[in-house]
C-alpha cells in the first residue's frame, strides 16, 4: 500500500489529495460539490484521478454534513430530557443580547420545541453528591411519550452531571431499552464541563446531527469499501485532529468546522519547515472566507464556539474544542446584491455548487465574486481549472448588468465595487483575528490559500501590513493536503474548582489519571497502538473572584508540589500577556482540568524540489490586461507556475496560473520561488 488520501467538501468543490508514498507524487484534483449527496462528490473525485483504493494506507475526510444539517435544520426530530425545573433553560439561553438597542430582536430558536423538552425530578448538588435520587419508573414513563412523539434522537442534560454522571448514565441506559433504534446523547459522554445552558446546546446538536451523520459516513464508508479500501477510513475534527468513522458517529459534532481546519494545520506544518512561527491563515474557498492565528507555533484552540453568531445574533453554543477560526460568508460564488437602502453587499448568500456562478452556464443568473474576477480579466475564462472547465465572460458581464444599471457604471466597474466591497470585508475578518486581539500583523506572515485565496491574498496582505505572503503549494486544495498532515486527537475537560495553593493533590492526579485511562480505551477501539499515544496537560486558572480562566500547561506524570509552583508562575505570565497584567500575590483556583490525547499517526513529508527542475523552459505563457483596483488596467505578464524554478523572481504586475488557483502579484509587489516550491510575495509594505 502505497497512497495516503484526503478528500475535503467544500460550498463549491470537493478536493481530492493524494500522496504517493514510494515515489513522493502529490497528485490533486477537483469535482464539484453534490449537495443532495456529498457522498457522490467524494465518489467523483476519486474516479477522476484513477487511483486505485485497493493501494490506499489512510483515508481521511473532511465534510459539511454536520454543519449543513444544522445551518439548514435538516437533523433529526429530537428530544431533550433534563432535571426538573430547566426544561426552558435551552430556551432562555443567556441574558446577553448581542444587538442590544434593536426593538425587533429575536432569541435564536431552540433546535427542540418545548413539547419535546421532558423533566425528571432528580438532582445533584455542584460536587456531585445526590440530593434526590433518580426514579427508574420515572424515566421509563418518560420513555414512553419520547416513543409517542415519533423522535429520532434523543439529548440528556442532567443538572451538575459534568460532576458525577451515575444519573444520565442510568437515564442513557434505560432509553436504549425502551426506544431501540432512537439515537441517544449523554451530555457527560461529550464535556464533563460546568456551564449548563452551553453543556445542553452542544448535546442537543449532536444528537440532532447523529443520524444524519450516521447515515452519511455509513454510506460513504461502504462506497469507498465497494472501490477497494480496505483500511478504516478517518474523519477530520474541529480540533485540528482526526477520528475513525467510528468514533466520529459517535460525537458528530466535533466535525462541526471539519473541512477549514485542515488547511490550518497544514499551515501550522508548513510554519515548521520555513521557520515561521507567528502565521495569519487566509483561505478563500467558493463559499465562504476563512482566518485563523498561529501564534509562537501554538495553534488556539477554543471551546466557546457559537454556530451562526454575529455580532446581531447569539447564535448556539457548541462546547466542543474547536480550532479559533473566523469565517465569513465571502467566497468565490458569494452573490452581489443591493440592499433595500441602495447599499452594495457581497455574500453571505452563495451560488454554491448548483447552480454557481453565472459563468459556469449551470443556471446561475446572480453576479458571484468569481464573476468579478472574470470580467476584470484576474481570471482566464480559457484556462479555469486548467482548461478542464468552460467558464464564459458573457453570461458573467449579463449577471453583472443589473448591478452596474442601478449605480449607472459600466459592467467592468461594477465588478470591480464588487471586488472591493469582498476585499473589504475579508479584510475586517483578517482585522478581527488580529489586531482586534492584541497581535500586530507586522508580526505575521500570512498563508493564502483556497481556490481564490492567491487572487486576493497579495491586496489584502499589503492592506494589513503584512510583509511576507506565502502561497503553498496546491493553494486549491491546501485544506485536504493540511488532513494529511493530523494526528488522531481527542480532547477531554473535567470540571472541578478548588484552590492551587494546598489543593488535593491525590485528587488532581486521579483526574488526569482518568481521563488519561478513558482516552487509551477510546483509541483501543480505533486500532492505535500505546506506544503512538501522546498526552498534554492543561488547566484552566484563574484568580479568585474572577471569572474568565486562563489555559496554562501542566506537567505530565505525577504532579507535586513543585510542579503546582512551575503552573502559578506560567499562569501569571500568561495571564499579563493576555490581560497586560498579573496579581502574584493573589490567590488562585483550578475551575478546568484539560487532556489532549494525541494518536500519532504517518504523515506527509514536505520535500525540497531539484533546484534545476525547469531549468531552460521559458515559464511565461503570455500576457493580458489586468484591472488593479487603484492602479487601474495593467498590461500583466502571465506565468506557469509548473515551469517554475527555485529562485526565480517575477516583479508585479504579474499572474502566476496554476490549474486550480492564480497567484494576482501588484505593482511593487516582487515574488521569488522558495526551495519547497512556495511562492513567496514581499507585499512592498
Amino acid at each position: 500500500m502505497g497512497f495516503r488520501v484526503a478528500v475535503d467538501i467544500g460550498g463549491t468543490f470537493t478536493d481530492f489529495v493524494c500522496l504517493n508514498e514510494q515515489t513522493g507524487e502529490i497528485i490533486d484534483t477537483k469535482a464539484h460539490t453534490t449537495p443532495k449527496n456529498f457522498a457522490d462528490g467524494v465518489i467523483h473525485a476519486i474516479e477522476k484521478t484513477d487511483i486505485d483504493l485497493h493501494e490506499t494506507a489512510y483515508f481521511v475526510h473532511g465534510s459539511t454534513v454536520v454543519i449543513n444539517a444544522v445551518t439548514e435544520r435538516k437533523g433529526a426530530k429530537t428530544a431533550l430530557i433534563t432535571t426538573k425545573g430547566f426544561r426552558d433553560a435551552l430556551e432562555i439561553g443567556r441574558a446577553n443580547r448581542p444587538d442590544l438597542y434593536n426593538y425587533f430582536y429575536k432569541k435564536p430558536r431552540p433546535y427542540v420545541p418545548r413539547q419535546l423538552r421532558f423533566e425528571v425530578d432528580e438532582r445533584l448538588n455542584y460536587k456531585g453528591e445526590v440530593l434526590k435520587a433518580l426514579s427508574e419508573e420515572e424515566v421509563r414513563k418518560v420513555a414512553q411519550k419520547i416513543r409517542a412523539e415519533g423522535v429520532d434522537a434523543v439529548a440528556v442534560c442532567l443538572l451538575h452531571s459534568y460532576a458525577d454522571p451515575q444519573h444520565e448514565r442510568l437515564v442513557g441506559e434505560i432509553l436504549h431499552q425502551e426506544l431501540p433504534g432512537v439515537e441517544v446523547t449523554i451530555s457527560s459522554d461529550l464535556i464533563k464541563e460546568w456551564r449548563e445552558y452551553e453543556r445542553a446546546s452542544t448535546t442537543v446538536l449532536n444528537a440532532y446531527v447523529k443520524p444524519a451523520a450516521s447515515l452519511y459516513l455509513d454510506s460513504l464508508k461502504g462506497r469507498l469499501k465497494e472501490m477497494g479500501l480496505q483500511v478504516e477510513p478517518h474523519a477530520m475534527q474541529s480540533n485540528g485532529g482526526t477520528a475513525t468513522f467510528a468514533r466520529a458517529k459517535e460525537v458528530p459534532i466535533s466535525m462541526v468546522e471539519s473541512g477549514p481546519v485542515g488547511g490550518v494545520i497544514g499551515a501550522h506544518a508548513l510554519g515548521k519547515i520555513m521557520g515561521e512561527s507567528n502565521l495569519i491563515t487566509f483561505d478563500i474557498g467558493g463559499t465562504t472566507a476563512k482566518t485563523a492565528l498561529i501564534n509562537k507555533s501554538e495553534v488556539k484552540i477554543t471551546t466557546e464556539y457559537k454556530l451562526e453568531w454575529t455580532p446581531k445574533f447569539a447564535g448556539y453554543p457548541v462546547k466542543v474544542p474547536v480550532v479559533d477560526i473566523i469565517e465569513i460568508g465571502a467566497g468565490g460564488g458569494s452573490i452581489a446584491w443591493v440592499d433595500e437602502v441602495g447599499v452594495l453587499k457581497v455574500g453571505p448568500q452563495s451560488a454554491g455548487a448548483d447552480p454557481g456562478p453565472a459563468c459556469y452556464g449551470l443556471g446561475g443568473t446572480e453576479p458571484t465574486l468569481t464573476d468579478a474576477n472574470i470580467i476584470t480579466g484576474r481570471i482566464d475564462p480559457d484556462y479555469f481549472l486548467g482548461g478542464q472547465f468552460k467558464v464564459r465572460v458573457d453570461l458573467a458581464r449579463q449577471a453583472m448588468q443589473p448591478i452596474a444599471d442601478h449605480f449607472g457604471l459600466s459592467v467592468e466597474e461594477a465588478a470591480l465595487g464588487v471586488i472591493k466591497t469582498a476585499n473589504n470585508n475579508m479584510l475586517n475578518a483578517l482585522k478581527l483575528i488580529s489586531v482586534r486581539r492584541g497581535h500586530d500583523p507586522r508580526d505575521f506572515a500570512m498563508v493564502a490559500m483556497g481556490g481564490n485565496g492567491a487572487i486576493h491574498g497579495p491586496f489584502l496582505a499589503a492592506e494589513l501590513k503584512v510583509k511576507k505572503l506565502i502561497i503553498p503549494n496546491l493553494p486549491g486544495t491546501f485544506s485536504a493536503w493540511g488532513m494529511l498532515m493530523t494526528d488522531l486527537r481527542q480532547d477531554f475537560i473535567q470540571t472541578q474548582i478548588m484552590p492551587l495553593a494546598g489543593c488535593d493533590l491525590a485528587r488532581v492526579n486521579a483526574i488526569y489519571e482518568e481521563m488519561e485511562k478513558e482516552a487509551m480505551v477510546i483509541y483501543e477501539k480505533q486500532g492505535i497502538s500505546p506506544h503512538d499515544i501522546v498526552f498534554a496537560r492543561t488547566a484552566d486558572l484563574r484568580y479568585v473572584g474572577q471569572e474568565h480562566t486562563v489555559r496554562t500547561p501542566v506537567q505530565s506524570g505525577t504532579i507535586q508540589e513543585e510542579s503546582l509552583a512551575q503552573s502559578r508562575r506560567a499562569f501569571d505570565r500568561i495571564h499579563h500577556q493576555q490581560y497586560t497584567f498579573s496579581l502574584e500575590h493573589a490567590a488562585v483556583e483550578f475551575v478546568n482540568f484539560n487532556l489532549t490525547a494525541f494518536g500519532t499517526v504517518q504523515k506527509a513529508k514536505i520535500e525540497k524540489i531539484h533546484p534545476d527542475r525547469n531549468r531552460g523552459q521559458n515559464p511565461q505563457k503570455g500576457e493580458r490586461v489586468i484591472n488593479y483596483e487603484q492602479h487601474g488596467q495593467l498590461a500583466s505578464k502571465v506565468y506557469d507556475r509548473e515551469l517554475l524554478s527555485p529562485g526565480f523572481v517575477i516583479e508585479g504586475p504579474a499572474a502566476v496560473e496554476e490549474t486550480e488557483s492564480v497567484t494576482l502579484l501588484y505593482p511593487g509587489q516582487t515574488l521569488e520561488v522558495d526551495a519547497y516550491g512556495n511562492l513567496i510575495i514581499d507585499t512592498g509594505v
